[in-house]
């Protein structure tokens, strides 16, 4: 508790000091007045007020580190406290009637101290929210996250399709293409019997890093299955996406791969489709790709 309460010990001591020079004030002006004439319910409501803003006073201390929304709220505080602290001592020490500082000190922190607290609360709550954004985007970092592809970097299936709900609503509001790339390596099975399971993973790994290093900043790119890959590819209409399918099929055909075994090269390349988003659902959407990219693949599987 005091270890926590160390960082403001600067504020107790001058609060306690405070507290004191109003008690001796009082006591050197004034005069103690018989327990006959003590008003109860005064002592209570005003003692009690003054011990209440100061087990506020430690909590917001204990709670908090220190700092100007701190400084803001302790003010506050101490001023509330010392208002009804003077108040209170009126119930036990009869001053003369000569005297008028003691309005001063009565009334005068209490205003001072509320539009301080207030401060000071304006600026806590500030800070909550701010807090609060942060906690949303950590969580809704760590949801997604476990949407994401357990081998590459990138998205899965699930948060392709999340994403491109909300692309699809976007895209319709502002009145802005919206087209998707499909992307699939050519014979990749083969690779898997030639050199094994572990391989093929450090292919599709190398090519995700490849992929991205070739895409401009606002598309995003996910795993949607296998060797399968998918480009979601904002304000962007179906020839300008073709050019970046044709330059991404380039960019495999020169990826100098080699195994890890036996460092040979592997050849790889790559088919892709790209269809442009029409009024219809992501699902919709992505059927109409992949038949897409079936098409695109059939020559390939005649060769074969």
């Amino acid at each position: 508790m005091f270890s926590v309460l160390k960082p403001h010990r600067w504020k107790l001591a001058l609060l306690l000091l405070a507290a004191n020079l109003g008690l001796l004030l009082h006591l050197a002006c004034g005069e103690v007045k018989p327990v006959s004439e003590w008003v109860w319910l005064d002592i209570v409501g005003e003692g009690g007020s003054a011990l209440l803003a100061l087990v506020w006073l430690g909590l917001v201390l204990k709670s908090r580190p220190a700092g100007r929304v701190t400084n803001y709220l302790a003010l506050g505080l101490s001023g509330i406290f010392f208002s009804w602290w003077i108040d209170s001592l009126d119930e036990f020490i009869r001053l003369p009637d000569s005297i008028t500082w003691d309005h001063w000190l009565e009334s005068g922190p209490m205003p001072v101290g509320m539009i301080l607290l207030t401060i000071g609360i304006y600026h806590w709550h500030r800070e909550q929210l701010a807090i609060s954004a942060q906690m949303e985007k950590r969580e809704r970092l760590f949801r997604e996250h476990r949407l994401f592809d357990k081998l590459t970097p990138l998205g899965g299936a699930d948060y392709l399709k999340r994403q491109l709900a909300g692309s699809l609503e976007e895209s319709h509001s502002q009145q802005q293409p919206l087209s998707l790339l499909a992307l699939d390596l050519d014979n990749f099975s083969a690779i898997n019997q030639a050199f094994g399971h572990a391989e093929g993973d450090a292919v599709l790994q190398a090519l995700s890093h490849l992929l991205l290093l070739n895409l401009r900043r606002q598309d995003l790119l996910c795993r949607l299955a296998g060797d399968r890959f998918v480009v979601l590819l904002p304000n962007t209409g179906e020839s300008q996406a073709r050019l970046l399918a044709l330059e991404l099929q380039q960019a495999v055909q020169g990826l100098a791969h080699k195994t890890r075994q036996h460092g040979e090269r592997l050849q790889l390349s790559a088919s892709t489709a790209v269809v442009m988003a029409l009024n219809e659902s992501p699902d919709a959407l992505l059927k109409r790709l992949n038949l897409a990219l079936a098409r695109a693949k059939q020559p390939l599987a005649r060769t074969a």
